[in-house]
């Protein structure tokens, strides 16, 4: 029976502790010694590896009792048998014996126990090592590193080889405190194990560092799991860091995403203040005991503070018991810098920002010249602050040396977590650029690009380069004959590379972005008229027939004719965008703070630009160079007139002489917030109340704002600059609307707001917060990315009366039944207010109210809540409320039930089939 096998079947024990059994021992420096090791300077006492060697009758004694205690897997004692960890000890040369002779002890212990109904595997610990590969250890230079991607990976690679030698069953890289770390163990790994022709399951453990969830170097579990979904992995876990219950949380948030058997083997609680652990193996064993029962383990173990009398009573509470089930993989392109990006359907677009360009930008170039990496940096968070989703980074220029500036501008960048959060795109036409890149991310990247241009061979190479680095792709549509240009060389070339990529190499096609080549249009030349159109016919063909495939480009390249006319060209863009959206197009390369969408372009203008992007007459071109040439004429005189810039679409185009509700509703949708002061000021003075110029105009514009992103024409970072002006706006409002409330009046009741973890969007909450204060309610807003058991502790510690949860994306549904679930089990009952974009009554009633116990309502929109919250904390009122939810929910789901009855089986509905060859 192999590990996968057993794993499938049951619960699997893990031991325990190493060094807190050592320490029972009792154990000298002399101890730490042999003939070998005598005449090494300093103290040898605490590098526990090299007992493989002085006392390998200590260590087979400690593999026995965790195996007569039941443990179904041991690790060996190599946590620290590599290079770089003894370095310190001066044991550099030692490393490998100390791998190789660990994994013979534990090799003859499990043999020593095994049996053909309870196998024993050994697990080769690899541990994190004392250095980090993502951080500096230079506050002043946040380039440098102490440790390189290729000395860890000589030096993982020393290590593994041993313990293949040595028989391990399985590699457990563990205690993972910075994910760049642990890819180059998994790379090393890989290495290893093609090179004997074995494959091993292979093992992964997190250590969280704070309450956050996130990892030493930063990353959120949710980023370390993209950051490893490349890799043939078998578990994913936590161990060492937290006790059983502070772990618990954050075990969660893995079981339900990762796609593999999880492992936990937490310390026997948080050390006290002497450095030692209080739980005991009585205290700790019902804890672990709730991992088990809830379903949330396949694996459990100790760490720090365990022992074998730990494991005995893990074994017996396992005994008989189911391990977890192991949820699907992703259907939706996963990506990471410190967070997530989910390529969900909401996401619609993933917005490349395209100004880390040296080939681009002459200002990031001119910076990066100089070695003024503060400024281009400055870039890089402008671009995220816009909205960009993903970042571009190219150093391709003639008098640079690319490779050493890409690393170190992505090492700069990582030290700073506003533009670190999101993922890089490597961009490079160097191939040995573009691995160096990679080797500084700890994110799961893009690599921009690959093509068929030097032939399959290379092609396939490249490719398995990019798998190895733990990225997805931007694969060009260029093979040997050159550039597609029509639309039948672009799905040519694209199903072939589908082919190669998807069949020969095992790439995840979801890995995979084609580019099948934005061109310039409207260049004078007939026979590029019909580039744009043949790129949307590419991008609905590939998402047709090359399944899980994205479609990215340069969205700048279709405009190049109008060169110097920005309106124009960002009026192209929007247009062009629309359309092919529309078709799939998922991912582009723009400029994040083009300010020219798709329904601000008059109808004169619009109808030009779409007959020139389509290709829809003959001279539309013509007319559009004509319009380019009115327009810019006209935006000279206005800027001579009014000193107010060149750029029309910044112009006021009329939009300031409109009245000020209208006025602060196109700001609002537009993201601009350099008149909100003007306005809002003008504001006061028409609207009684300052909370109604929120509840009116403002409210408006964000209705308006939510049905475009419904219906495709607007897109998620298009939404976050919304967002940052209504709060804004919201700011400059908020003295006035403290001065209007009651002095010394009692509130109305203390509510709980908060956007649900996963989700980073506060749009509709900041309203929400604004609307209940003004009614006299006290707000507590937790912010966003809450998890469910802060909002728990938070309701309990302030005594709320109410909870709102609000949520834009699709995976805030999931979160927010969680929400509900964690309440009930801490025995709430406080009514909850749900709202968001794409949260619906109908998923309330389905999803959430029969999983509480308490009141859950459906907000429509902001408006509601107040009215809402009235009747819910009214004693007289809320039985009947209530009453009326509930009925109107069991009528939802009665409907629901009864529709998909209707919907009739497979088999009857082959019998329905048509028959096109019937007479």
């Amino acid at each position: 029976m192999t590990l996968r096998d057993a794993a499938a079947q049951r619960i699997l024990i893990l031991d325990g502790a190493m060094g807190t059994m050592i320490q029972d021992y009792g154990l000298t420096e002399n101890d730490f010694r042999n003939e070998q090791l005598v005449d090494i300077p300093g103290q040898m006492k605490g590098n526990n590896d090299v007992l493989n060697l002085t006392r390998p009758d200590v260590i087979m004694d400690i593999h026995r009792r965790y195996l007569q205690a039941g443990a179904d897997i041991i690790e060996t004692n190599t946590f620290s048998s590599q290079r770089i960890s003894q370095a310190d000890y001066r044991l550099e040369g030692y490393a490998v014996r100390l791998s190789l002779e660990g994994a013979r002890l534990a090799r003859q212990a499990a043999n020593e126990f095994s049996t053909p109904e309870k196998p024993r595997f050994v697990a080769g610990s690899v541990g994190p090592t004392n250095k980090t590969c993502s951080m500096s250890p230079d506050v002043s230079n946040p380039a440098a590193r102490e440790l390189t991607y290729d000395d860890l990976y000589q030096a993982y690679t020393e290590q593994i080889e041993a313990l293949v030698e040595g028989g391990v069953d399985a590699l457990l890289i563990e205690t993972i405190f910075d994910t760049l770390n642990a890819k180059v163990a998994i790379d090393a790994a890989q290495s290893v194990m093609a090179s004997h022709q074995i494959s091993l399951p292979i093992m992964l453990s997190v250590t969280v560092s704070d309450l956050a969830g996130r990892t030493l170097s930063g990353q959120t579990l949710e980023a370390f799991l993209a950051s490893i979904s490349t890799y043939d992995i078998f578990s994913v876990g936590l161990n060492c860091s937290f006790g059983a219950r502070q772990m618990k949380p954050y075990l969660k948030e893995l079981a339900r995403k990762a796609p593999y058997y999880i492992s936990a083997y937490p310390n026997a609680g948080l050390p006290n203040s002497m450095g030692l652990y209080d739980e005991t193996a009585e205290s700790m064993t019902p804890q672990i005991g709730e991992f088990i029962d809830e379903g949330l383990v396949n694996i459990v173990g100790g760490c720090c503070g365990t022992t074998d009398e730990f494991i005995a009573r893990y074994a017996r509470w396992a005994q008989g018991k189911k391990p977890r089930r192991v949820v699907a993989k992703p259907k939706t392109m996963w990506l990471s810098g410190l967070e997530l990006l989910d390529e969900t359907p909401e996401v619609q677009f993933v917005n490349v920002g395209e100004r880390c360009n040296v080939a681009g930008s002459r200002k990031f170039l001119r910076l990066i010249k100089e070695k003024n990496y503060e400024e281009a940096m400055s870039i890089a968070r402008k671009q995220v602050e816009d909205g960009a989703l993903v970042i571009d980074v190219n150093m391709d220029d003639g008098l640079l040396d690319a490779k050493a500036e890409m690393v170190t501008f992505l090492n700069m960048i990582a030290a700073e977590p506003d533009i670190a959060k999101v993922p890089v795109m490597i961009d490079s036409s160097k191939w040995d650029v573009i691995v160096a890149g990679l080797k500084c991310c700890q994110g799961k990247c893009v690599v921009n690009s690959i093509s068929l241009k030097e032939g399959e061979e290379k092609f396939i190479e490249h490719a398995k380069d990019v798998q190895r680095y733990g990225a997805a792709v931007v694969v060009m549509c260029f093979d040997e004959r050159g550039q597609a240009t029509s639309f039948e060389r672009r799905i040519e070339i694209a199903g072939r590379a589908y082919r190669i990529l998807t069949e020969k190499v095992g790439m995840n096609p979801l890995d995979i972005i084609f580019d099948p080549n934005i061109l310039a249009i409207a260049t004078g030349m007939e026979e590029h008229d019909n580039y744009a159109v043949d790129f949307i016919k590419s991008v609905e063909w590939i998402k047709n027939n090359l399944p899980g495939a994205h479609v990215s480009g340069g969205i700048s390249n279709l405009s190049f004719s109008f060169r110097g006319n920005n309106y124009v060209r960002e009026a192209m863009h929007a247009v062009f965008l629309y359309y092919a959206i529309k078709a799939g197009m998922d991912f582009g390369i723009v400029n994040p703070a083009a300010k020219v969408m798709y329904t601000d372009i008059p109808e004169e203008h619009l109808q030009i630009l779409e007959d020139v992007v389509l290709n829809r007459r003959k001279n539309a071109s013509e007319d559009l160079i004509e319009l380019a040439d009115r327009l810019k004429k006209e935006a000279e005189e206005a800027s001579a007139r009014q000193n107010v810039g060149n750029s029309q679409a910044e112009n006021r185009e009329g939009w300031r002489s409109e009245p000020v509700d209208k006025r602060l509703g196109y700001a609002l949708r537009k993201g601009i917030g350099d008149y909100l002061d003007e306005d809002i000021r003008e504001a006061l003075k028409v609207y009684p109340r300052a909370v109604d110029i929120i509840e009116g105009p403002l409210m408006a514009g964000m209705n308006e704002v939510g049905e475009l992103f419904g219906a495709g024409k607007m897109f998620l970072p298009q939404v976050v600059k919304t967002a940052r002006t209504m709060k804004q706006a919201v700011y400059i409002l908020q003295p006035y609307i403290e001065g209007e409330k009651k002095d010394n009046s009692s509130k109305a009741g203390k509510v709980i707001l908060a956007t649900v973890k996963g989700d980073v969007h506060d749009i509709g909450k900041n309203i929400v917060s604004v609307v209940m204060s003004c009614n006299n309610y006290e707000v507590i807003d937790m912010g966003v990315m809450v998890p469910a058991e802060h909002i728990v502790k938070k309701a309990i510690e302030e005594k709320a009366d109410l909870i709102g949860l609000s949520g834009l994306i699709t995976p805030s549904l999931e979160e927010m039944v969680n929400v509900a679930v964690e309440m009930r089990r801490a025995g709430l009952d406080i009514p909850i207010m749900i709202g968001g974009a794409t949260t619906s009554q109908l998923h309330v009633a389905l999803k959430i109210a029969p999983v509480y116990s308490g009141p859950v309502v459906w907000m429509k929109d902001a408006s509601q809540n107040a009215l809402a919250a009235a009747k819910l904390l009214n004693k007289a009122e809320e039985p009947s409320y209530a009453n009326s939810l509930n009925e109107k929910y069991a009528k939802l789901r009665e409907g629901y039930r009864q529709e998909q009855q209707q919907l009739i089986s497979i088999d009857e509905a082959r019998k329905n089939k048509l028959n096109l060859f019937e007479s």
